[in-house]
């Protein structure tokens, strides 16, 4: 369910990021090949960028096939970091773009691709363990993602790295709900994601990178990432790839 990317490289437009490829996330929107239990992810889009130091977003409640300004906008826009997703709402979520991702808190974007099982049995402790939301008001919204985020947000404002973030976010809300959390994040300069129930592929090319729900295109030089797996990498070392177990 829902699936999103992430790019880390030199500056490319919105649109090539988004829209090329035989199976690109406009492609998985309607098509999506490797997605467990849904066949449509059509209930939102959001992507998110950095300008000027500055993260940027545009997200819909509507499916990305159908938002042909955004596709003209984004032929327009170019960014050398990005974060997109596309969304299949879980049963008791709103169609709504606030549920939409990446959320966005103190400069990071963040994507949930996945479910909290039992989220009414364990919505307290979640709500417990994420503490103040003021900080990052995209965990207010009515989807079970939100305090996932707001976990990593918290984490990320105490001082913990980007990957380091979400690995603790994972483990934390794993020992309470068996569910699937696959997490991607960036902040401009790095991006990190983890596995833990769901596809995830990276590619590394001249001088970038991208990592993806399922592959793009047919290009061999996909690889799949292990289950329950950290996937970290930074601008200063593109080729420096680094996966590590949860």
């Amino acid at each position: 369910m829902c699936r999103h990317l992430g790019y880390l490289g030199p500056p490319r437009t919105l649109e090539s990021l988004v829209f090329e490829g035989p199976y690109s996330l406009e492609v998985q929107s309607y098509a999506p090949r490797m997605t467990q239990g849904n066949l449509l992810n059509a209930d939102g889009f959001g992507v998110g960028w950095y300008h000027r130091g500055r993260a940027m977003r545009f997200r819909r409640a509507q499916p990305i096939w159908t938002d042909r300004s955004f596709r003209e906008v984004a032929e327009a826009v170019e960014a050398s970091c990005a974060v997109a997703a596309i969304r299949s709402a879980t049963t008791r979520f709103p169609v709504d773009e606030s549920c939409a991702q990446p959320f966005r808190a103190g400069g990071r974007l963040f994507s949930h691709n996945g479910k909290v099982a039992d989220f009414d049995g364990v919505e307290g402790k979640l709500r417990e363990l994420a503490g103040d939301l003021s900080h990052a008001p995209d965990a207010r919204a009515p989807v079970d993602s939100a305090l996932v985020f707001a976990l990593a947000a918290r984490r990320w404002r105490e001082g913990a790295a980007l990957g380091e973030g979400l690995a603790d976010t994972v483990t934390a809300v794993a020992a309470i709900s068996p569910g699937r959390y696959n997490l991607l994040a960036a902040d401009g300069t790095a991006l990190a994601a983890t596995t833990w129930g769901d596809s995830l592929f990276v590619r590394g090319g001249p001088g970038e990178v991208l990592i993806s729900s399922e592959p793009l295109d047919d290009d061999p030089a996909w690889r799949p990432v292990p289950d329950r797996s950290l996937v970290v990498v930074d601008r200063a070392d593109l080729a420096g790839i680094r996966i590590t177990p949860l």
